[in-house]
């Protein structure tokens, strides 16, 4: 039972995110937005609802001491598994549809917008890791930093809404999934009205999310039922699960050739990642957010996440290009952590 359920969620998912990525371009064509609004704002915060409704429910409602650690340790696992695995795979899913190319040719990506994505997520997520080496039980600077983090997402979204808007032919554009529906609109390439754009996003979230829950909870009872250990399936395995809206995402527009929506997507994600869920976390389990025993295994993922993230994304900056080969460093640094996490589990550390 468990296996079919694990297949008709996974189908939900790439079905909601084939839905999601033709909705969102839409959205972005209507609403006159940059393509880095589109793929590191609506589309990042859409596909990053997922693996974050699950530790904000974990800390709001459920508010345990247990609850709020498990939380805590989600939140910190999402920047490391965009930054690791989701790079990997994107990586992975550059040189496949590019196999005719050199794996040195660069991918056709807006260095500049990448590059705003990542000096935003070392900036929020570099201040808000470093309040967790101050003393547990001292929460004023903590709350005084969820203000900042708040500003800071505030600013970088703002910024990404005012940049130059993208002129995209609609004849460009795949035609809208649900425009047959559409009973006011001309056949395409006219543009669909907005409410059937906002329909198909909607009904694409509800899939992914839907499907998402459903994936994390037939992966825990296959590996329940496989005996492995509680702290390996919250560490590794459900967080795979949990960022998958992302990666398919990323592999779509990779496939479409759209590598700044593709990459922004996970970019803008992890900036997402590093301040709205974070700020709960600061505010509402703030004598969790801090180094020491019990939490050094979530703090090392954030740390782990910093160098992956600095080992593919200054060398793009320097030489301005982004390369598939340069995305697979970022399976380097999530078998470090796996490697990590298994010899702590076994007594080796």
């Amino acid at each position: 039972m468990d296996i079919l359920v694990l297949a008709l969620a996974l189908l939900a998912i790439l079905i909601g995110a084939e839905l999601f990525t033709n909705g969102v371009e839409w959205a972005g064509h209507k609403l006159g937005l940059a393509e880095g609004a589109v793929g590191s704002v609506l589309a990042a915060v859409g596909t990053a609802l997922p693996e974050t409704m699950i530790p904000l429910i974990a800390i709001l409602v459920s508010g345990t001491e247990g609850a709020n650690e498990v939380g805590v340790g989600a939140i910190l696992g999402a920047p490391f598994m965009l930054s690791t695995l989701a790079m990997f795979v994107t990586g992975v899913a550059v040189l496949v549809v590019r196999r005719g190319q050199p794996a040195s040719a660069p991918m056709p990506v807006d260095v500049d917008v990448i590059a705003w994505d990542m000096r935003w997520f070392g900036i929020a997520y570099g201040i808000a890791l470093a309040v967790a080496f101050l003393p547990a039980d001292l929460q004023w600077p903590r709350w005084i930093v969820a203000v900042v983090l708040l500003g800071t997402y505030a600013f970088y979204v703002r910024a990404h809404l005012r940049a130059e808007p993208s002129h995209t032919d609609t004849a460009d554009l795949a035609p809208l999934r649900m425009h047959p529906i559409d009973r006011g609109a001309a056949p395409h390439p006219e543009a669909p009205r907005l409410r059937i754009v906002v329909l198909q996003v909607a009904i694409a979230l509800a899939l992914i999310i839907g499907g998402a829950y459903a994936f994390v909870g037939a992966v825990e009872d296959l590996a329940h039922s496989f005996g492995l250990d509680d702290a390996l399936l919250a560490l590794i395995i459900a967080p795979i699960a949990t960022e998958l809206p992302e990666k398919f995402n990323s592999v779509i527009w990779v496939r479409q050739t759209k590598d700044t929506l593709a990459m922004g997507n996970l970019t803008g994600a992890m900036v997402f990642q590093a301040t709205i869920p974070t700020v709960v976390a600061l505010v509402f389990a703030s004598e969790h957010w801090a180094i020491g025993s019990g939490t050094y295994l979530a703090f090392a993922s954030a740390l782990i996440a910093f160098a992956s993230s600095a080992a593919i994304f200054i060398p793009m900056v320097r030489r301005r290009k982004l390369t598939g080969r340069g995305l697979l460093i970022g399976g380097l640094f999530y078998l470090v952590y796996v490697a990590v996490v298994i010899g702590s589990l076994g007594g080796v550390f």
